[in-house]
């Protein structure tokens, strides 16, 4: 399936709509405009047809591959997974890791950027939302609009959470539902993550509600959960991803058996970004040559490397010995990062391997004898498939079991965007590594300082 052709560059017109919001950070004070073609946003929140409601649905989903080189770049680089080594930005390797007397910047484009992205596939969901509202006749049935809320409701929750991993405690912005060019209060993270727990419980109601087929379509990267019933359990598996975050495992676990973790399965089994290199798409941003020289520079943290287990076939998959080591202030690396190995690779959003990990963190929590048999059993399912021997906790007992799950995570989902989150979860900040004297690890990005109130 040709992805652009068929799905992203359809009805272009209406996508410009949307796209347009991106370029500015304070994004509900960006004045409507026309596109080129005069189509303005009124005419699509305003009784709009069907095909039009399918082309912001289009619109809304490939807005989610908005600066997310930015966003994993903060995240790889804080959890000292990796270093961008960009001799044109000097604030990768300055300000993201803490160096000398640097701090995060509340209007720097690492800070600005992934808010505008994230707020603005808000808002396009708001939109998209409001769209449906104001269908007249039958263009679409009950069901049909019950399936736009419950994908609407799930990307919202989805980005907010994104834009809370970096916020952290400094907490988010709720948009308005309503008035897109009015601002929602500032929430704090508890409250945040209970606004988004309830998006996503709100939108698989609706999911499960809407029959057995969309109004609408999704890219290649939704195969197996582009309907209401598979787009259900990507939804529970977002929801079971907060719940881990907010300390809540049962609920994790009650999340987790109305998703599609399988343990027989592909660890890769998942809903993904996907790209190609068709005109008007876009590449894989976080795809990178890993023996690309010292102007610009991807490459692995030595400690993850020189970390990993004997055997541990992940090393060998998604890093790459460089011909030539690669240095810059002060830092240095011989592994180039080869975990996307094309332009085109696709980027999971949440996928199998993740869910196991989750259900293993879950029953580990609840630390009954029983529970932790299970616990090791899905940690197995991991090594395993990483060409590892079976894990033993012994006598280790619940910490054993902790540890060993963590420790699954950062070589598992390496670069996904999960190791710096996850040390901060488990108030283990302090472990990561630190290669310069007076380097910082941070626990919260600031609100962009034109969001501050």
């Amino acid at each position: 399936m040709n992805f652009s052709k068929n799905i992203y560059l359809k009805h272009t017109a209406l996508l410009i709509v949307l796209v347009v919001f991106v370029s500015g950070c304070d994004i509900f004070k960006i004045q409507d405009r026309p596109d080129p073609n005069n189509t303005e946003l009124g005419t699509v929140i305003n009784n709009p047809t069907r095909s039009e409601v399918n082309t912001l649905v289009t619109g809304t989903e490939s807005g989610l591959r908005t600066d997310l080189r930015i966003y994993h770049i903060n995240t790889g680089m804080i959890g000292r997974e990796m270093y961008r080594f960009l001799a044109a930005e000097p604030r990768n390797t300055g300000d993201l890791l803490g160096k000398g007397n640097s701090e995060l910047d509340a209007g720097s484009f690492y800070t600005t950027r992934p808010w505008a992205a994230f707020y603005t596939n808000i808002r396009n969901a708001n939109i998209l939302i409001q769209s449906v509202n104001t269908i007249q006749g039958d263009a679409l049935s009950d069901a049909e609009k019950n399936g736009v809320y419950g994908f609407a409701n799930t990307i919202k929750g989805y980005q907010y959470l994104m834009a809370l991993t970096m916020q952290n405690e400094n907490g988010i912005r709720l948009q308005n539902e309503t008035d897109l060019q009015q601002t929602g209060a500032v929430l704090s993270k508890d409250d945040a993550y209970a606004e988004i727990a309830a998006l996503l419980d709100d939108a698989a109601t609706d999911l499960q509600n809407a029959g057995a087929a969309f109004s609408f379509s999704l890219s290649s990267g939704f195969a197996g959960f582009d309907t209401p019933p598979g787009f259900l359990q990507f939804n529970r598996a977002l929801r079971a991803r907060v719940a881990a975050y907010r300390g809540n495992f049962d609920t994790v676990l009650s999340a987790l058996d109305d998703s599609f973790i399988d343990e027989t399965a592909d660890l890769g089994l998942g809903v993904y970004h996907v790209y190609s290199t068709a005109t008007n798409d876009q590449l894989n941003p976080v795809f990178a040559d890993p023996n690309a020289g010292s102007g610009d520079s991807w490459v692995a943290h030595p400690s993850w490397v020189a970390d990993a287990e004997a055997g541990d076939e992940r090393v060998d998959n998604k890093v790459v010995l460089r011909d030539e080591e690669a240095s810059l202030d002060g830092l240095s690396s011989n592994y180039g990062l080869f975990v996307y190995q094309s332009q085109t690779a696709p980027f999971p959003m949440i996928r199998n391997a993740e869910l196991i990990l989750l259900r293993a963190e879950a029953l580990a929590q609840r630390n009954n004898a029983g529970d932790l048999d299970d616990a090791e059993d899905d940690i197995n399912v991991i090594r395993d498939a990483a060409g590892l021997s079976d894990f033993d906790r012994g006598l280790g007992g619940q910490d054993a079991v902790i540890d060993e799950m963590l420790r699954q995570r950062r070589y598992e989902l390496f670069f996904e965007g999960h190791r710096w989150i996850d040390m901060r979860r488990y108030d283990r900040l302090d472990q990561l590594p630190i290669d310069r004297a007076g380097d910082n690890v941070w626990e919260s990005f600031p609100i962009p300082e034109n969001e501050n109130v």
